[in-house]
């Protein structure tokens, strides 16, 4: 038995390489086909009776993932748990016969985005009910996810494009993180929105904010704003960057690396450059984990700015910043997701990998759908400009701004 509660992004990857020893053994999930373009063909693929059979098994797959989730994490699992992840699974479901839609089809949009526009529908105008709350756990699905991925980018790859995306984002994160800092300085934000906002920006949207106020030991309350910053932020530019992307006739390369410097949230980096197609998403992950990387490092360097420059009153209960730090800011899950990335590229036999490809690949796709309908459901537009008049959001923005050109610009010189 556990005596302590594991961190999320450890039952993340446990949930992954779990799923993925269940679909080698040939248990395997797929996502429902609702294909349909008249009122006879939507009749038709809704009294399929294999759609809801894969529903059936997604639907015990994630419970199953939720579950364990909350075992491990040591949170009580209640008597809502099961009601509530069956509404949200009853949301992704729904965005997956509206992109079932041939007209929909044909304009490219995935399942997230309706996930996501249906969650946001709930929370921003009839309210999301308390019993759903319990089964919303927005980064562990996302996580989880994001560990599946790995199984499907081979480690050639990862080297390839892995070089370039960590010379990106050395170069992103120290300019933008700067240019936040002094933007922050300028709206006068006290110095714990400083840090929170410019790791956000910089980095990785929510992770990279939740390091920073554990570095500082931040305000909760600030942390929950920035973070309802970097969802809301993030809905526009996961919706308009591909677009834009196609207007300036990006190559897929340039325009992933784009998308995953800039895209605050990992989930929206995904669902962006499945937008733009197979290969700009796999460069869109590569640097978005390139950024995910430099995390424990910033975390660490924060840590020892904030211990010798903000003295507590008890010098006693000074703790000082050691190596331990790096180790527990740094996320979990990207380490996931190299170990199925050199699973499936060097150890796993060729008919193996050849037969788990298309549930992962489904499964992956059934876990961003789930993330994305909490992070709808989590999201509120009323109250995000209330909080100081207004200064953290237009500074969080105009950052941001600063951040979408200047990366644009470096990835094409360093992706061209």
């Amino acid at each position: 038995m556990l005596k302590k509660p594991l961190h999320e992004d450890w039952i993340s990857v446990i949930t992954a390489f779990a799923s993925i020893a269940l679909i080698c053994l040939f248990v395997t999930p797929a996502m429902p086909k609702f294909e349909w373009n008249s009122g006879e063909t939507f009749t038709t693929a809704m009294s399929n009776g294999k759609n809801y059979l894969n529903i059936g098994i997604l639907f015990l797959w994630g419970l199953g993932a939720l579950l364990l989730y909350k075992l491990l994490a040591k949170q009580p699992i209640g008597a809502n748990l099961v009601p509530g992840f069956a509404a949200i699974m009853l949301i992704s479901v729904l965005a997956q016969v509206i992109t079932g839609n041939k007209v929909v089809k044909d304009f490219g949009v995935e399942i997230v985005l309706f996930s996501l526009l249906v969650g946001l529908f709930i929370s921003n105008v009839t309210g999301v009910p308390a019993w759903i709350k319990p089964a919303i756990q927005t980064e562990f699905f996302i996580k989880s996810g994001l560990v599946l991925l790995g199984a499907g980018i081979i480690f050639n790859d990862i080297l390839k494009a892995g070089v370039l995306g960590i010379l990106q984002s050395v170069i992103v994160v120290f300019s933008v993180w700067y240019f936040a800092f002094w933007v922050c300085k300028k709206f006068k934000l006290d110095d714990e929105f400083k840090m929170m906002i410019s790791s956000a920006v910089s980095i990785c949207g929510v992770s990279a904010a939740i390091a920073t106020s554990g570095a500082i030991e931040g305000d909760n309350k600030k942390l929950s704003h920035v973070i309802s910053l970097v969802l809301i932020v993030a809905i526009p530019m996961m919706l308009f960057m591909p677009y834009l992307a196609n207007l300036m006739g990006l190559s897929p390369a340039i325009a992933g690396a784009w998308l995953g410097g800039t895209i605050d949230t990992s989930g929206a980096v995904v669902a962006a450059g499945t937008m733009l197609g197979e290969e700009a998403l796999k460069y869109a992950t590569l640097v978005k984990f390139s950024q995910n990387v430099l995390l424990g490092l910033a975390a660490f360097f924060i840590s020892v700015y904030w211990a010798y420059n903000h003295k507590s009153k008890d010098a006693a209960q000074q703790q000082r910043p050691g190596l331990k730090t790096i180790w527990e800011r740094f996320p979990k899950f990207v380490l996931g997701f190299i170990v199925a990335s050199l699973l499936f590229s060097f150890l796993m036999p060729a008919d193996v990998v050849k037969a788990a490809k298309a549930p992962i690949k489904d499964l992956q796709t059934c876990f961003f759908a789930l993330a994305f309908a909490c992070i709808g459901l989590e999201t509120k537009f009323t109250d995000i400009f209330k909080m100081e008049n207004g200064r953290p959001a237009m500074a969080f923005i105009i950052a941001q701004l600063f951040n979408i050109i200047f990366t644009l610009v470096v990835a094409y010189l360093v992706f061209r």
